[in-house]
């Protein structure tokens, strides 16, 4: 794998709920976090008092966050009425040479901060509603 552009991860919503994905416009920074709870099932018979997990258990979980300007209006009515209605619509992660996380994500937090002489940014937060797909490119 090669070094990667940082803007070459892309952060895309269903705009209408029939597979019509566009890019979070203005996103200047994008993170995705991946999480496993583990179980541990560490007895007193655990070889060697070390401790023991059990495979395939526990919640997994995605979280997605970025912070951007404003740059198109239909993206960005889109996340407000996401956050306001309590929707959890499919999103898309562009991962450079990785691969495409899909699935479905509930807007967690939105936002919003300006200074008088900058322009106005936003702050968004998405944790995982559902079971997410990879598709490796």
């Amino acid at each position: 794998m090669t070094v990667q552009n940082g803007k070459d991860l892309l952060v895309k919503v269903d705009m209408n709920g029939a597979g019509l994905f566009e890019t979070i416009a203005g996103l200047r920074a994008t993170r995705i976090s991946f999480n496993a709870e583990s179980v541990d099932v560490t007895s007193l018979e655990s070889q060697g008092g070390w401790r023991e997990l059990l495979a395939g258990a526990g919640v997994r979980s995605a979280s997605i966050s970025g912070s951007g300007i404003f740059r198109d209006e239909a993206t960005d009515e889109r996340a407000r009425q996401l956050f306001f209605d309590g929707l959890m619509p499919e999103f898309q992660v562009i991962i450079p040479d990785f691969g495409i996380v899909q699935g479905p994500f509930q807007v967690t937090a939105l936002e919003y901060a300006g200074s008088h002489n900058g322009e106005a940014t936003y702050e968004l937060s998405l944790a995982s509603a559902g079971q997410l797909s990879f598709a490796a490119v």
